[in-house]
């Protein structure tokens, strides 16, 4: 059985709420989603789906009585789908299996899953819950990173974008299917980006069993590349994300979280090495405008400005500064008097 594509044109398509029998409830999944397998011990079990389809996103609002869900990897061969799943649970609670953890979901809390690998998740009692789900590029996150999102508790109390973003996830799109096609369409977008900036953010505050954070590595081989890259005047935000894998506001949120920007980082970066090659003893040899495009400026007037803005003086004043030094640690000729400071 093939699960819904949310690559589809963008429409609202509200299929439901329709109560169902424990027969009809693996079918009506594997529709929604991707193939899976479901378990249910209550001949008199009843539960119900509502799915609206806008474009990029799919929401599904879901009430059911206790039950269990598996799609192992039998059912991921089978029916092959790369979307994540974020299940906001409403009422009740769920717990909810994948890449080799467990996490608890109580009311008002949020995790994540891949449909590209295999998962579990139990319902004891009754509940309530809303599930948004988007292609893997709309979250945006490198696969290291994304796989530690799957199984972890997100939860207004612990801070941070949950607090704010989780209390409208809840209420998103609940009257869509009846709006107007331009509501619906930027809607979908608004939702679609809430659930992106979610996840980053809590990528951020996952910390892995060395200490160290989630995107600490992730962020230590960007920079790498951005310095072996200072001389290409095309180095951009939108090449280095295109480069990594990484969604433009994803890699910008990888700089905020250290107190930095992209574009700041770089012009720093650039800026140092600068300095270090006016500070040569052979500087005077080359030309302010050479150095300007060794490290990668638009020229050499831009250049000047930028170094001025950042040390209050021009690479000229800079590099004839530096010249005392230079001359002070070169060796004296043999037979010649030991040279002096002016």
């Amino acid at each position: 059985m093939t699960g819904a594509s949310p690559n589809a044109p963008t429409r609202a398509a509200a299929l439901g709420p329709t109560a169902m029998a424990a027969a009809d409830w693996q079918p009506a999944l594997s529709r929604a989603f991707a193939r899976v397998e479901v378990s249910v011990r209550d001949a008199a079990w009843t539960g119900s789906l509502t799915t609206t389809r806008l474009g990029s996103l799919q929401i599904s609002d879901q009430t059911s009585g206790p039950v269990a869900v598996l799609r192992d990897q039998a059912s991921v061969a089978a029916d092959p789908c790369r979307n994540i799943v974020a299940r906001l649970q409403l009422d009740g609670t769920a717990r909810v299996f994948q890449d080799g953890r467990s996490v608890e979901l109580p009311p008002h809390s949020l995790t994540f899953l891949d449909l590209s690998r295999p998962f579990k998740f139990v319902l004891p009692r009754p509940q309530r819950a809303r599930t948004l789900m988007v292609p893997r590029s709309v979250i945006g996150l490198e696969e290291g990173a994304l796989r530690r999102l799957t199984a972890t508790l997100v939860s207004p109390e612990d801070g941070g974008a949950g607090a704010l973003l989780l209390p409208l996830l809840a209420d998103a799109c609940l009257d869509l299917p009846g709006a107007s096609f331009p509501v619906r369409e930027r809607a979908a977008r608004v939702v679609a980006d809430l659930l992106a900036t979610l996840a980053a953010d809590h990528a951020t505050r996952t910390v892995p069993e060395d200490g160290r954070s989630a995107t600490q590595p992730l962020f230590d081989r960007i920079t790498a590349s951005i310095e072996a890259s200072l001389g290409d005047p095309d180095l951009s935000p939108r090449a280095i994300a295109d480069q990594h894998g990484v969604s433009l506001r994803y890699l910008h949120q990888l700089f905020q979280r250290q107190g930095d920007t992209v574009g700041g980082w770089i012009r720093r970066r650039r800026l140092e090495a600068a300095r270090r090659e006016l500070a040569r003893p052979d500087a005077t040899r080359r030309a302010i405008s050479a150095v300007a495009t060794q490290w990668g400026f638009v020229s050499a007037s831009h250049f000047s400005r930028t170094f001025r803005d950042a040390y209050g003086m021009s690479p000229n004043q800079w590099r004839a500064g530096q010249l005392p030094t230079a001359v002070q640690c070169s060796p004296p000729a043999a037979g010649s008097p030991p040279r002096r400071r002016p």
